[in-house]
């Protein structure tokens, strides 16, 4: 009984931290992956349909409210949505004036809709861990993962998308000769020590989308099984144990947004300076 028990809880796990994935199989063709292993061997031919419907459904929600706010913006009394977008835009005004030092107007909204898309995202790990799986297996789905920032493909890829801004801004800003000469030439200004300037300079500018996606991935990951291990203990624990952890969740939800914003425009900063 404890072995099946062992059995059902591994099981229960793995199943709440498999992705829909849709992909191509050597043998079944294009289809939906019906075991872990069968999402393995799909490979690069693959995409995860939970994280990619709930990501884009995020970003859809965070523009429907910023419009409906700005629809019904009005310089009497404010209402509720009103008075939340207009303290969320002056805060990241406040944090691009305290943190970016270049001269760009795309930066303060690139922040916005970073830190906005990824909170609402995160906030998806507040709703009980088995309700949308319940509800899309009903429907025929055999998984359903619905935080898409637990999902390494979703970090890393809004991750290198603010790479490639920095690389973009660091070429437009100083020059593709002047940006080539910085990672040649730092830290050490001298001919001789341009190889491993490069080494440096490269390996630190790579590092910086990988540790970027890594950290909110790895914290919204963590905390994910913390509430799936939490799901299997009894009823009077569950509550006991769920509700204190998804109050503290919501500042992790928050922060890790925060820190995700904030290390983008510092980088993004450092793309607009001249040295």
């Amino acid at each position: 009984m404890a072995a099946d028990n062992e059995i059902s809880a591994i099981y229960y796990i793995q199943h709440h931290l498999q992705n829909l994935t849709f992909g191509y199989h050597p043998q079944n063709g294009w289809s939906l992956a019906s075991t872990s292993a069968e999402a393995v061997e799909m490979g690069f031919w693959a995409i995860h349909l939970d994280t990619m419907g709930w990501s884009i459904a995020m970003g859809v929600l965070f523009l429907w409210l910023f419009r409906k706010a700005g629809k019904m913006a009005t310089t009497g009394v404010p209402g509720g949505l009103q008075n939340g977008v207009e303290m969320v835009i002056e805060f990241i005004e406040n944090l691009t004036r305290s943190t970016f030092h270049g001269k760009n107007a795309s930066i303060a909204p690139l922040a916005l809709t970073l830190f906005m898309w990824i909170l609402l995202m995160n906030s998806l790990k507040i709703i009980p861990v088995d309700y949308f799986p319940e509800m899309f297996g009903k429907l025929g789905f055999e998984y359903m993962k619905i935080v898409p920032t637990t999902d390494v493909n979703a970090t890393l890829g809004m991750a290198f998308g603010v790479f490639l801004l920095i690389v973009y801004y660091s070429c437009k800003v100083k020059g593709v000769g002047g940006f080539a000469k910085e990672l040649s030439l730092t830290p050490f200004n001298h001919w001789s020590l341009i190889p491993f300037n490069l080494i440096l300079e490269v390996v630190g500018l790579i590092v910086k989308p990988i540790s970027l996606g890594l950290r909110l991935f790895g914290n919204m990951f963590a905390g994910e099984v913390i509430f799936i291990l939490i799901a299997l203990l009894p009823f009077w624990a569950i509550w006991l144990l769920d509700v204190p952890w998804a109050i503290f969740h919501i500042l992790v939800v928050t922060l890790q947004a925060f820190i995700f914003t904030t290390l983008s425009i510092v980088y993004l900063s450092a793309a607009h300076e001249h040295h």
